[in-house]
């Protein structure tokens, strides 16, 4: 059995040293080594060139690096074998701690202060919402969203779900609101809009103007916040950039970006109401998730289905 790491340009022999570490007497294989397609069985993949997983005739499953799967379904050639995202308590958890870092920062108002500790001035300002007044309004009901939405709520915000179907139900302790024809009251009580959906065709370009502006704008935050660390084209960014200009949208959070890295002539990074991180709320540690991937591979030596199967109809 061959495993092969088809990864474009993305720390390649560190994550194949990981997977040799955790598949001991399996032969693991990066793109550019010399192999015989025919005995690949499993490959791990992270936006891999298109076409490179065609010709594989013994390939019995394709493991994403990342939660994300919309990278493999960008390629018109990827193989029609099972694929399996990352189901990863140590990338759960990345993602939640985000989530929360930028929920408190404004809840607490850290930018601001931060501008007046630049400009020397102190503001006796004890008008401080608690989190119970604050509505969070979580995108997706996927493994990050339920964890994101079930920690928000232990710290005291008012959380509510949001999601296409109740495939999975609500998040823990919250109500959960359902399909196009719910979203509108989702988006009434958000003070904090928190995006953490796949990116698939229906998804692409979600975050638009008329969104934005559906949110509630009389909170105790003084404008509404938009937090996405989902997918890059989950977002319209002229759309973001007219709601914050417009007032509909008081600041925005975003850790991706429809191009990436974010080209240095975007307004975003300049923008005084906007936070920039370069992708990295959920980094997908290789230790760990070489792990998880060598489970998933003797689940099914075993016979198993592997945990965290795609549905490919619904693209996620």
């Amino acid at each position: 059995m061959t495993f092969l790491v088809a990864l474009d340009h993305w720390e390649v022999e560190l994550w194949t040293e990981r997977f040799r570490s955790a598949l001991p007497g399996r032969r693991v294989v990066a793109l550019g080594d010399a192999f015989d397609p025919a005995e690949i069985r499993y490959a791990a993949s992270w936006k891999h060139p298109p076409g490179a997983l065609a010709g594989m005739p013994g390939l019995r499953a394709i493991f994403s690096l990342g939660a994300g799967v919309d990278h493999l379904f960008a390629d018109p050639h990827v193989p029609p074998v099972p694929i399996a995202r990352v189901v990863d308590p140590d990338l759960t958890n990345r993602m939640s701690e985000y989530v929360l870092l930028h929920c408190l920062a404004h809840l607490r108002q850290s930018r601001r202060y931060e501008a007046q500790q630049r400009e020397r001035a102190w503001a006796d300002d004890r008008d401080q919402p608690a989190a119970r007044e604050v509505g969070v309004g979580v995108m997706g009901m996927g493994e990050l969203g339920r964890d994101a939405a079930r920690k928000l709520g232990l710290v005291g915000f008012d959380v509510a779900g949001w999601a296409r179907t109740r495939r999975l139900g609500a998040p823990p302790g919250a109500p959960l609101f359902v399909g196009e024809a719910e979203r509108p009251a989702f988006l009434a009580r958000s003070d904090i809009l928190v995006v953490l959906l796949p990116l698939t065709p229906d998804t692409r370009g979600v975050i638009d103007l008329a969104l934005l502006r559906g949110l509630r704008r009389d909170g105790r935050l003084g404008g509404p916040v938009l937090v996405n660390a989902g997918r890059g084209g989950l977002q319209v960014a002229g759309d973001i950039l007219a709601a914050l200009e417009e007032g509909s949208l008081g600041a925005a959070v975003l850790d991706v970006f429809e191009r990436e890295p974010l080209p240095p002539d975007s307004p975003m990074w300049s923008h005084p109401r906007v936070t920039v991180t370069p992708h990295n709320a959920a980094l997908s540690a290789p230790e760990a998730v070489g792990r998880l991937i060598a489970e998933q591979v003797a689940r099914m030596e075993r016979g198993e289905a592997p945990l965290g199967l795609v549905d490919r109809s619904r693209g996620y």
